[in-house]
């Protein structure tokens, strides 16, 4: 069944992007990620203009994380008091991202930015999360002791402390709130939760225990993205109706059955699957960067190709 969608101007099969909703959710109840770092470029592969693929995935991770935080909630795996730091932080990112997001969409750059932000920042926290949690497995399955993580003395050294009960930590507010800041800039630029950049920073900066750190980033998510969607709203005029509705429903659904799955996986085994993702949608979009077009075009009578 085709649907058409008026701020993208095409049609697309509805039934696919239901089931793209339904993974993306998964996905974000399982690993404690919005799921942007997928849809924002499975959406642009599929003919979606960047910038409306950008506002609109926003709005479907939305509703997914917040289903895939409720089940967190039941589990009392959300330290609400990190979250609210890291939204503070977050919702600052955002207006200056949206702000960012205008300009280079006036000057037609939106494009080229949006794939080579995906590319650079995918392909670092993706090739460290994956050495990380490949030695982690050797270790567990070695019978190797587990090695402390470090506490870095910078961090305990800065002012504003806060105790965060549910995570354990005495820490200064400062990293979280300046972690949330570039969280919020990513969220408005790319369309994306910052899960896959937030996840690894709560673990190996914070210190915060894994099962803690899903729930907390899905909850600061909420209300980042939520905002960065209203933002292009109202300044882009981005955001395609239809394709947010028929995304969520299907995100809201699958983030149920992704923290149910996440119960039982351990947390290296999370993250190894989370790299190799994130690892492949940056291939994927390095080699449409380089990649020969398929189709030529002209430029004042210069064929181009």
């Amino acid at each position: 069944m085709q649907i058409y969608l008026p701020i993208a101007e095409l049609s697309v099969n509805a039934f696919f992007l239901l089931g793209l909703g339904g993974v993306i959710g998964l996905l974000s109840g399982l690993f404690g990620v919005g799921g942007g770092f997928l849809i924002t470029p499975f959406l642009i592969f599929i003919g979606i203009p960047p910038a409306v693929a950008v506002a609109t995935g926003a709005n479907q991770i939305v509703a997914s994380s917040f289903s895939g935080v409720l089940a967190h909630l039941r589990r009392r795996t959300v330290d609400i008091k990190m979250g609210l730091v890291l939204t503070i932080g977050g919702a600052l990112g955002s207006v200056i991202g949206v702000y960012v997001f205008s300009i280079l969409r006036a000057l037609g750059q939106i494009e080229l930015l949006v794939s080579l932000c995906y590319v650079v920042f995918l392909g670092i926290i993706g090739g460290l999360m994956f050495i990380e949690s490949v030695n982690a497995l050797r270790r567990s399955k070695s019978g190797a002791p587990r090695r402390p993580r470090k506490h870095h003395g910078w961090i305990h050294g800065l002012p504003l402390k806060m105790r965060f009960r549910t995570s354990k930590l005495y820490i200064s507010a400062i990293p979280p709130f300046v972690i949330g800041i570039g969280v919020g800039v990513l969220a408005a630029i790319m369309g994306v939760g910052g899960g896959f950049i937030m996840v690894p920073a709560m673990i190996y900066l914070l210190g915060m225990p894994t099962a803690v750190v899903v729930g907390t980033s899905l909850f600061q998510i909420i209300f980042v993205t939520g905002l960065t969607t209203f933002l292009h709203a109202t300044e882009n005029h981005t955001v395609d109706a239809p394709l947010a509705v028929l995304l969520l429903l299907g995100g809201v659904v699958g983030a149920q059955f992704g923290a149910q799955l996440g119960v039982r996986m351990k947390g290296e085994q999370l993250r190894i699957l989370l790299a190799v993702m994130v690892l492949a949608v940056c291939f994927k979009l390095g080699f449409d960067l380089i990649a020969r077009p398929s189709e030529l075009f002209s430029i004042g009578g210069v064929v181009v190709g």
